[in-house]
């Protein structure tokens, strides 16, 4: 494209207004109104200026691939529609081209993508700048360093699936050329009281989740830990999984992200280690004790959780369980140690765990930097990227929204003054007049909260150190004194009149009016969470451990460096850290993305205007658009603006051949636009309306057309001509053509008759001369034919005499060999009527014992053993033989079959050849249970958490478990029970609950009896003066009875060596404690069906109906 030929797209086919700036009339709705178009027409990206708003669709969209990259690269900064790549083009290129340091400031409220637009920008630069082996590694480094960032400080909240719960900037260093060096990584405040508590419907943080899910169980062996979530306190449940997230994949990809960073092996176990240890930590539970003093002291209830944690971090039991137990006090020289009762335990113990991680992840972004940090020394140049929380507004605000929002209010200060800053400084360059900008200034609301002598952030520390009773009260009191006449401070105790009747202001809040708006918070936590306090009897048992990260993240726990001086509050770091931040970006020149989510359902395609318009309020991104529109709404480059509109003058149309700005003036002029609608700057055109450039537009979309009809009538008569010039030529041709083609057919017929005549003439000359050769062939043929006819009479007379003259001497030859052979047989005939009989018959039975063998091979039966049939015996010599190879055969495939057997199978085999030994014949229930496999565990004990407590009682191998009906003793009905045999005992188990109700060794097992009918009931008969005879015998109904009654039987007599009676008889005793009652089978139709059952007649007896 030539250079005067630049496509200003952003104006061209807009949906909506692609800039904020040129909206009219400008307002909250018809703001709403074009973020919702575009929105609705998958536009997510619309300017404030320089200012990029980028809304959540939810949803992936084809406008990041590589050929997307390469169309904004090196491209106008409004050339383009807007995009997150034409932002993140213009601050590396004014870095790179320019030497101005950058930074990308990436602000919203959570689930509104701005983790997401940080990946965008970095990948971006990643893709534009230079290549090579080095430059390739440092990118990745920076790129890989996102997912372990984000395992270890991001969790799944009501909002966001993948909520940022921490402050990230990072400030990528480039060489001279635009080629990566590295990079540096701050924190600002991880949220880790999560790490101990998640509201409802929340996660902790994925790095948890993903260990479980993805480790492998050598792994989580090594770790001390179980798939299981439900076994962790710090683990909320109720959203353990989310739809659409692969936990295990996750984990891989942050062990290969580590891997690529450049943590060592034994880094990342250690990093896993500390991890284990915090979740376990969570379920140390405490119980009180009272001493002898009267004091309340707290005692770990399980000490197995404490082993296992002092094993993963090479801590002395003796000493954690103290730390957990005692707190010291030193006062210079004095040391006094006092008890903690069960609450103050628990704070401890949640108080360690959260200093634990959050230690655990600075140290990772520590380590993280000095693996990706520069390693020149040269001068660099930096582009930072900021991704920190958004306004936060819930329905109870605490002390970490009241940081995050104090960190808001900061940034939007430095907005506004970095904005007027760069809009004074283009009019400044451009020589325009610049003029005072009425604007919010929400510097008293930031004094307001730090203040080192009135602020919030001072009156709180204070309280903290405030020797005496301190509570959140007293905090709230204080602040009521300080700030009670503070425009933009809210309380319903101050003594300020115009809050006291304000019900919706609760005694213990606090308000504060905001930038954004107001926002409520309770004190409740506030001195709690500000003073972040862990007993430096923790943090000296920390650094006791044998494990050398957990020992150099509590360095202040070392005895030799025992400082008594408090250490500073979480509420000073944060301000600190946030001051340093304001400073580092003064120093580099702003790009802004503001990030809105569309709806707080995470789904695609839905726009909740009432939700959107909260965010663009506490944004201030109206505010924005005025302070944009102060002066000039719309401004452009001469050389752009007079290639879009050149047609609309005929001065400057088609061609303008002086300087780019006199001819944009004399098309300005020529238009009549008025003169305080514009103004020229050094190499731009300003427009002060943006009615103005809408007008220039429609003035172009006409132009355009009229331009279009002209083209349009210009082609058609081009093509008219051409189409006639064309067909005249094309007759010319034609015609010639047609002459060729008639003399070429006349001449064609003319040669065809010549041929024709010649033809006939040279056949009847050939016609005539074959029938002379014809004639004289056939003459020569006849002597032929007549000499071979003689000749061959000749032969076959020859021939017939030599064959009649052999014959004769055949013939003598002949009778003479009958003649010595009847002289022979004569002399011999004696000696062979002695053995020829003999002979004879055993060659007979040779042949037709072979015979017989033939046949047998191709007559075989099958190689199953149930197969019967066999050849029938041909010849009844052989009968015994036939008998006997019918055995052995039988013998040998039975063999072949058995040796197919695995171990498992002849054991079951076994069981059923003992059935069949024991009930065949005897029991009518038998047959039916030969087809049916023993499968022994009906009930699968060891997967079912139903029966943990059972798994965890019966230590011994359970040979068969199985759901069987107890008959009362009273009344006859059935109970279920669950019947265990083991190795050397019988138990009887409740169903529901799996306690052991019955446990009878085998020894104690006398007797079986069961009745002879198609019935499952069998008795248990106890050896009499036992103890598990107290109760007397068991009467049990089973489907698997034939099974149930082998296995016992085999089991007895493996364990006692003697063999178990089984009785079966349709009458037998039962002793049920003291008395014998006599159960008695009979048949009868029951209501029931093919059921049988049990009734109580008397005391004596008990009747068995079976259908």
């Amino acid at each position: 494209m030539a250079k005067m030929e630049v496509k200003t797209s952003l104006l061209d086919d807009m949906i909506g207004v692609g800039d904020m700036v040129l909206l009219e009339p400008l307002n909250e709705d018809s703001f709403i109104n074009n973020l919702k178009k575009r929105f609705d027409h998958n536009e997510v990206y619309t300017y404030i200026g320089s200012v990029v708003i980028s809304i959540n669709p939810y949803r992936s969209l084809p406008i990041y691939t590589p050929e997307k990259v390469e169309e904004y690269r090196n491209r106008n900064f409004y050339e383009l529609s807007p995009h997150i790549f034409a932002l993140s083009d213009e601050a590396y290129r004014s870095l790179r081209d320019q030497d101005k340091d950058q930074c990308i400031l990436i602000t919203g409220e959570s689930g509104a993508g701005k983790t997401e637009a940080s990946k965008l920008v970095m990948s971006y630069v990643a893709a534009v700048c230079g290549k090579g082996a080095e430059v390739n590694q440092v990118k990745e480094q920076l790129l890989q360093s996102n997912p372990v960032l984000e395992a270890f400080g991001n969790a799944k909240t009501v909002r966001n699936d993948n909520s940022s719960r921490f402050g990230k900037y990072m400030d990528i260093e480039f060489d001279f050329k635009g080629d990566p060096l590295g990079g540096v990584i701050s924190n600002y405040l991880l949220e880790k009281s999560r790490v101990v508590k998640q509201p409802r419907g929340e996660r902790n943080f994925h790095i948890f989740y993903q260990i479980l899910s993805g480790a492998s169980e050598e792994f989580l062996c090594k770790l001390k830990l179980e798939r299981d979530f439900s076994r962790y306190n710090y683990l909320g449940l109720d959203s353990a999984t989310v739809n659409g997230v692969d936990d295990a994949s996750n984990f891989r990809t942050v062990r290969n992200a580590m891997q690529i960073v450049g943590f060592m092996d034994h880094e990342t176990q250690s990093v896993f280690e500390v991890v284990a240890a915090v979740l376990k930590l969570g379920n140390i539970e405490f119980k009180p004790e009272s001493r002898a003093n009267g004091l309340d002291e707290s005692k770990i209830k399980d000490k197995n959780e404490l082993k296992e944690i002092c094993e993963l971090t090479g801590i002395d039991q003796s000493v954690l369980e103290r730390a957990f137990s005692f707190r010291t006090v030193e006062a210079k020289q004095e040391k006094v140690s006092t008890t903690l009762n069960v609450a103050q335990a628990y704070y401890a113990r949640d108080a360690l765990a959260k200093n634990l991680y959050s230690r655990l992840f600075s140290w990772l972004v520590t380590r993280i930097n000095e693996s990706i940090k520069a390693q020149t020394k040269v001068r660099k140049k930096v582009m930072g990227v900021l991704d920190i929380y958004g306004f936060e507004i819930f329905e109870d605000n605490s002390f970490e929204q009241f940081i995050i929002n104090y960190c808001n209010e900061k940034l939007q200060q430095i907005f506004i003054e970095l904005t007027l800053k760069e809009e004074q400084e283009e009019y400044i360059r451009e020589g325009i007049e610049w003029t005072h900008i009425e604007y919010f200034n929400n510097a008293i609301i930031c004094d307001l909260i730090e203040n080192n002598q009135t602020g919030i952030l001072a009156m709180l520390d204070e309280e903290c150190l405030r020797p005496g009773t301190v509570t959140d009260d007293t905090f709230l009191e204080k602040l009521n004194q300080v700030c009670a006449t503070h425009q933009h401070f809210e309380s319903r105790m101050s003594k300020c009149s115009r809050f006291l009747n304000d019900t919706s202001l609760p005694h213990s809040c606090f308000r504060i009016q905001h930038y954004a708006g107001k926002v409520m918070y309770q004190v409740e936590g506030f001195v709690d969470k500000n003073n972040d306090l862990l007993y430096r009897d923790l943090s000296q048992a920390m650094w006791k451990a044998n494990h050398s990260l957990i020992k150099a993240l509590f360095p202040e726990g070392n005895p030799a460096k025992i400082n008594l001086k408090r250490p500073p509050t979480a509420g000073s770091q944060f301000k600190a850290s946030v001051a340093t931040l304001m400073k580092n970006l003064q120093t580099k020149n702003p790009n802004y993305i503001r990030c809105i989510k569309p709806n707080d359902k995470k789904a695609a395609n839905i726009f909740n205007e009432a939700l959107v318009c909260h965010q663009i309020r506490y944004l201030g991104l109206l505010e924005n658009v005025r302070v944009r529109r102060a002066g000039y709404a719309f401004r452009q480059p001469y050389e752009p603006c007079l290639e879009r509109y050149k047609m609309l003058c005929k001065q400057t149309w088609p061609h303008w051949r002086g300087p780019a700005r006199a001819g944009v003036e004399v098309l300005f002029n020529e238009l009549g636009i008025p003169e305080e609608e514009f103004s020229f700057g050094r190499s731009k055109i300003f427009i002060r309306n943006p009615r103005t450039l809408f007008k220039l537009e429609d003035l172009r979309k006409q132009r355009l057309e009229d331009l279009a009809t002209l083209i349009g009538k210009i082609y058609r008569g081009w093509k008219c001509r051409t189409r006639f010039l064309l067909m005249k030529k094309c007759q010319i041709v034609i015609a010639s053509w047609y002459r060729r083609y008639s003399q070429q057919k006349k001449y064609q017929k003319i040669k065809s008759s010549a041929i024709t005549v010649q033809s006939y003439i040279r056949g009847w000359k050939a016609r005539k001369l074959l029938r002379e050769l014809k004639h004289l062939k056939r003459c020569n043929e006849a002597a032929t034919v007549i000499a071979a006819y003689w000749h061959g009479t000749q032969a076959r007379r020859e021939l017939k005499r030599l064959k009649e003259e052999a014959r004769r001497k055949h013939a003598v030859a002949v009778i003479w060999a009958y003649w010595l052979g009847l002289k022979v047989r004569r002399e011999y005939r004696k000696f062979f009527r002695a053995n020829a009989g003999r002979k004879i018959y055993e060659f007979t039975l040779q042949r037709l014992m072979q015979k017989y063998f033939l046949e047998m091979k191709n007559k075989m039966p099958s190689l199953s053993p149930i197969d019967k049939n066999w050849p029938a015996r041909p010849y009844l010599f052989l009968d015994s033989t036939h008998k006997e190879l019918k055995r052995l055969f039988h013998l040998w495939r039975c063999k072949k079959y058995r040796d197919q057997f695995t171990d498992q199978q002849k054991l079951i085999y076994e069981e059923k050849l003992e059935a069949s030994e024991l009930f065949k014949d005897k029991k009518a229930l038998y047959p039916a249970s030969v087809g049916q496999p023993f499968q022994g565990a009906y009930l699968e004990i060891s997967e079912n958490p139903k029966y943990k407590k059972l798994k965890d009682a019966v230590d011994e191998k359970i040979i068969i478990a199985e759901v069987v009906n107890k008959i009362n003793r009273a009344n006859g009905k059935a109970a279920s029970r669950i019947f265990l045999l083991t190795k050397n005992n019988v138990l009887l188990a409740d169903q529901k609950s799996g306690t052991i109700k019955s446990e009878v060794p085998l020894g104690d097992v006398t007797k079986v009896s069961m009745s002879s009918q198609n019935d499952g009931f069998f008795a248990v008969h106890l050896k009499e003066g036992s103890e598990a005879a107290s109760k007397g015998d068991f009467l049990l109904s089973s489907d698997h009875v034939i099974e149930m009654a082998t296995k016992l039987y085999r089991t007895t007599l493996s364990q006692t060596k003697q063999k178990l009676n089984i009785e079966i008889s349709d009458e037998f005793l039962v002793q049920f404690k003291q008395d014998k009652v006599c159960v008695k089978f009979i048949q009868g139709s029951q209501k029931n069906g093919n059921i049988p059952t049990c009734k109580r007649k008397n005391n004596r007896l008990l009747e068995v109906a079976i259908p």
